[in-house]
């Protein structure tokens, strides 16, 4: 590259908005096991809830704001609802976080 094609370090046409909010949301640790879960198969919330041991209620709670901030959706197979990641971005940063180390014990 030359001078006058070489980015300065922090030029960037992409702004990071979408990313930081993703960053946000994963930051609840919950949240984030969620996530990492759900990148290796969709699950229902009582799989999810049974996994990390906690209460419906709360797994619940947590997946309506995922769902909201557009990072995972639900596909309803009878009366069970399966939820998969679906935001490009958030499967990029628990990627990087995790890679291929994260299971559910």
């Amino acid at each position: 590259m030359t001078e006058a094609t070489e980015k300065q370090p922090f030029e960037s046409d992409h702004s990071c908005d979408r990313e930081s909010e993703i960053l946000k949301v994963l930051g609840h640790p919950i949240r984030l096991k969620i996530v990492a879960g759900l990148m290796s198969q969709s699950c229902n919330v009582k799989k999810i809830w049974e996994c990390l041991s906690l209460p419906q209620a709360t797994v619940s709670q947590h997946l309506a704001l995922l769902k909201n901030k557009n990072i995972i959706t639900g596909r309803r197979e009878g009366v069970e609802v399966y939820y998969q990641v679906t935001s490009p971005e958030a499967i990029r940063i628990v990627d990087a976080i995790f890679g291929d180390s994260f299971t559910c014990h």
